[in-house]
């Protein structure tokens, strides 16, 4: 019976949505695996594991200063177009880091600068991306098509680095060249759908851009679940963001080279890829805010065990494992955000959390690298486990809110009467 269920509810996923799905993937793909070899370069160029935290902060910086401006322009534009410009900003940055790696560079503030340009490209892509699955999908099947873009996403994040370390060992250039046919190929997929039918705001000047930005954060600071939500992902991947030390713990604590860095970028996919397909056959539907707070526990065990593995197939292993338990955290993260708010806040509210996770992500590169340089590898990545499991400890005491979700359906808001 269950079986027949979700068939039927697969059935009911618009064709629009897969295409746009498709789109994910592909970008997730390009996205991934060019910034697993730019890390590679950085690492070979320069030997330093701060330059490697430093280019997650050239990324995240345009996210968390173009905010104001990318979720309202989401609201106030078809998200559509916002997010095929944004693929074309990025192909383009991809094709000028294809033409200076190719000149046989020795300096690597050309690669940080055109980095910070991608984050510009990422910064408007984000909150339009993620609010177009939501959009377009009927009321019944939102879980399962958050659980699927997360499969589209993962899949990505498998054969990117993959992929692309194999096309590293043929030219250190080519690896940017394939990003680029992958995001074009991605843009094309958007315009194979029409336009986003969704009521937009009337366009308006910045201030009112920044209006809607302090709106959107005062709409998530009401919210316990929402903030405790976002603020628990914000700093468990903060120390827990061992994957932007990979291309050191490659080199220095397994002794492979690109393919087996590849390799191992890869392992964060297919753990997460594993997780992300089994909760779109069987979306979690109980015990949401208990799960959330114990996946996020097994990502710091996981951390632990990836600082103290010697052997690739162990670390391999360990990167599955916290790959896996942090699919289970941002499906229920990306599941509670859309649905707790209303369809016209979306845009502004999803960029300010992007502006969170962007800030786990790349400021948890820039947390491993200030760390690994000052208490080694092993010391930074065991500094982040156990700092993972502290949060989890602290959250579930100050959010109670949150740990008690029972059901996404709960965290809807009530329409009005």
């Amino acid at each position: 019976m269950d079986r027949k269920k979700n068939l039927e509810l697969g059935r009911k996923v618009p064709t629009k949505v897969r295409i746009l799905l498709t789109a994910s993937f592909f970008s997730a793909l390009a996205t991934v695996g060019q910034i697993t070899i730019v890390g590679k370069q950085v690492y070979d160029m320069t030997g330093s594991e701060l330059n490697l935290g430093l280019l997650g902060l050239a990324e995240f910086l345009p996210v968390a200063l173009l905010s104001p401006f990318t979720g309202p322009v989401a609201d106030r534009f078809d998200r559509r177009k916002v997010f095929g410009l944004a693929l074309i900003a990025e192909a383009a940055t991809s094709f000028f880091l294809f033409l200076y790696i190719a000149s046989d560079p020795s300096g690597v503030f050309p690669i940080f600068a055109l980095i910070t340009l991608f984050g510009v490209g990422r910064a408007f892509a984000m909150p339009a991306s993620r609010a177009l699955p939501i959009d377009w999908a009927p009321d019944d099947v939102v879980e399962r098509v958050v659980a699927l873009k997360s499969v589209a996403f993962q899949a990505g994040i498998i054969v990117g680095p993959a992929l692309f370390g194999f096309i590293f060992v043929v030219g250190p250039e080519f690896p940017y060249l394939a990003a680029v046919v992958s995001y074009c190929i991605a843009n094309l997929l958007l315009f194979a759908v029409g336009p986003s039918t969704i009521r937009k705001l009337a366009t308006t000047g910045g201030r009112q851009a920044f209006r809607d930005a302090k709106e959107g954060l005062r709409f998530i600071r009401k919210s316990p679940v929402l903030f405790g939500a976002i603020s628990l992902d914000l700093i468990a991947v903060l120390l827990g963001g061992a994957v932007a030390l990979l291309p050191a713990i490659a080199e220095n604590r397994l002794g492979v080279g690109a393919v087996g860095l590849g390799w191992l970028r890869a392992a964060v996919g297919i753990g997460a890829t594993v997780v992300a397909v089994t909760l779109s056959i069987k979306p979690l539907k109980r015990h949401i805010g208990r799960s959330l707070m114990s996946a996020v526990a097994i990502f710091g065990f996981g951390t632990i065990a990836l600082g103290l593995a010697t052997n690739f197939i162990l670390a391999f292993v360990a990167l599955m494992v916290l790959s896996g338990a942090d699919a289970v955290s941002v499906y229920i993260r990306a599941s509670l955000v859309p649905l707790a708010t209303p369809e016209e806040m979306r845009g502004r509210v999803l960029a300010v959390e992007g502006v969170f996770i962007g800030a786990s992500n790349e400021l948890g590169a820039v947390e491993s690298g200030l760390t690994a340089a000052a208490f080694g590898i092993v010391g930074a990545v065991l500094f982040g486990g156990f700092g993972t499991l502290a949060a989890v400890i602290i959250w579930w005491k100050f959010f109670p809110a949150l740990s008690n979700v029972k059901s996404f359906s709960e965290v809807r808001p009530k329409s009005p009467d």
